[in-house]
């Protein structure tokens, strides 16, 4: 089966026809600016010594990508001046891709130390513009799919392309950036994206449905327009909100502070503001969505509706409906749902962007050794953990699978915590599995067991998790759900990044990796939680079968 190639064998699949080439090369223009803004740019700072508060705040960029589906009506709805003759997907495509290549060079010309508030200034954008991207294609995978070129194999050619993108950006950018300077990398990388552009010109463009575009609620129960309306505006104006609050305080934590006057606090504003964000964003539209499923249904198709108001109807199915059918099947489970999806990977999310500081700067290791252990090394024991992960499902099932995975994930940030202390359980381990006679100097063997063990674990639970998320998903909005879901994965893990990067400064990495893993516990707690209510729902399902059966 085509979706089951790997390998060499998913290699040439890509290289077969047109539509497979260009998602080979889309997969990869959209994981490239992703790894050089998420990734390898703290690498960059972190080399100038740029304060790992800062570097914590700077990492809310990130949040771009977990914030997509808001705009992603606009991508889909809005026809471009003058780029629109390449068609509704290419002028997007163009877009994103040339200004990327720009805001490139742009970070390259700016010098973080002197000027961090202009380089964060970019790097907003620069992520903004790469989430949009990921929007456009994403869409476009799905529209241009057909017989020849499935959805399956054009996620799985994605996927590869996103690998090379990974290596690249990661491994190839850390080895250059040891031989000639950190702008120079970024300006390379610069015309990489325009590379990317220009095979961009030559993909197909995608038919659009003129049913969807006339009528994008047909076939949905939904209330009346005012109360659509309504609802909207409630969700819209939470998310304005949440996105302003991050916003100020971001422009507030990296513009220098006056003389005598105290840097606002990242945690500080966690604190006190980070539970109220996750409200706003989360917890109320859930709320607003539980609302809609009790107002009457509105009667017949609504005439006359403009553009204005195709924009909104596209609005309510992107953000309302898919939280809606969740919360009214699984009624107050949902909540349990969405506190696992929120969590469960928060043991590796919230420290991520301090990962080639700690390697980097404070464990001294060269940007080739981090390069081929982290980038190279690990992404083998990625899919290792991967496969793992997919043994485990086809065995054990989906929850047991989920938490070995929570549990595994927690326990590998004690690995990082015993390497930041001199790696002596490492080394016992070590000893103990005879790795010391590999002929592997004894403190690279250190940083390559910690990565194996992280990323076995990482590669085991995203597995899981994809499945777990893919179970919750209902048919009818597999699509839209699953963006929605897994948007909210890394939220709670971005927003607690600007309090980790001032906490390590205070206490130090290994005490922030014993934290970590503690967080890494609550997730596992919640994990047995949704397993209990599964059962629960099963059981009762179970009952009202017998029930019909012997009253018939």
């Amino acid at each position: 089966m085509s979706d089951r190639l790997k390998g060499w064998a998913l290699l040439r699949a890509a290289l077969r026809n047109r539509k497979t080439g260009a998602m080979l090369v889309l997969g990869f223009a959209s994981g490239l600016p992703f790894v050089l803004l998420i990734g390898t740019l703290n690498a960059w700072l972190g080399e100038l010594k740029v304060s790992l508060a800062t570097i914590g705040v700077l990492s809310w960029i990130g949040l771009a990508y977990a914030f997509k589906f808001l705009w992603s009506p606009v991508v889909d709805r809005l026809r471009l001046p003058l780029l629109g003759r390449l068609g509704r997907r290419r002028s997007w495509l163009v877009l994103c891709q040339g200004a990327l290549a720009a805001l490139l060079w742009m970070l390259a010309a700016t010098d973080p130390v002197t000027a961090i508030g202009s380089f964060a200034v970019l790097a907003v954008i620069a992520a903004f513009l790469s989430a949009t991207q990921d929007v456009v294609i994403d869409a476009w995978r799905i529209e241009v799919a057909d017989e020849a070129a499935t959805v399956e194999l054009l996620s799985a050619i994605y996927q590869l392309g996103n690998r090379f993108a990974a290596l690249t950006g990661g491994a190839l950018a850390l080895v250059l950036a040891a031989r000639v300077s950190w702008p120079t990398v970024y300006v390379g990388f610069g015309f990489v994206m325009l590379a990317a552009l220009a095979m961009t010109l030559f993909i197909p463009e995608a038919k659009r449905d003129a049913a969807d575009e006339t009528s994008p609620l047909a076939g949905h129960s939904v209330p009346a327009r005012q109360q659509r309306g309504i609802a909207l505006g409630i969700v819209a104006l939470c998310w304005t909100w949440a996105i302003f609050m991050l916003g100020s305080f971001m422009v507030a934590a990296l513009t220098p502070p006056a003389p005598g006057a105290t840097a606002p606090s990242a945690g500080a504003f966690t604190q006190t503001w980070g539970p109220w964000i996750i409200v706003a964003t989360v917890i109320l539209p859930a709320m607003v969505a539980g609302w809609t499923n009790r107002l009457p249904r509105a009667a017949g198709a609504e005439p006359g509706a403009g553009a204005l108001q195709a924009f909104a109807n596209h609005s309510y199915r992107a953000l309302i409906l898919p939280l809606a059918e969740i919360v009214q099947r699984l009624r107050w489970g949902a909540l349990l749902v969405l506190a696992v999806i929120l969590l469960y990977r928060i043991a590796d999310s919230i420290w991520a962007p301090f990962a080639f500081p700690f390697y980097l700067g404070e464990l001294r290791y060269s940007n080739d050794e981090v390069a081929f252990a982290s980038k190279i090394f690990g992404v083998v024991m990625t899919i290792v953990g991967v496969a793992l992960g997919g043994v485990m499902l086809a065995a054990w099932g989906r929850m047991p699978t989920l938490l070995v995975g929570g549990i595994v994930a927690a326990i590998s940030n004690l690995l990082y915590a015993d390497l930041a202390l001199g790696g002596a359980g490492i080394d016992g381990f070590s000893h103990l599995l005879m790795l010391h006679q590999t002929g592997v100097e004894p403190r690279m063997l250190r940083l390559m067991v910690a990565i194996s063990g992280e990323n076995i674990a990482g590669g085991l639970a995203g597995t899981a998790f994809v499945a777990y998320i893919s179970s919750i998903t209902a048919r009818e909005y597999s699509a839209v759900q699953y963006a929605l879901l897994s948007s909210m994965t890394f939220l709670v893990g971005a927003l607690g990044r600007a309090a980790t990067g001032e906490a390590i400064e205070q206490f130090g990495y290994a005490s922030i990796f014993f934290l970590t893993a503690g967080l890494g516990g609550v997730a596992v707690v919640l994990v047995l939680a949704e397993w209990w209510r599964e059962a629960a729902s099963a059981r009762a399902v179970a009952d009202r079968v017998r029930a019909e059966e012997a009253a018939a």
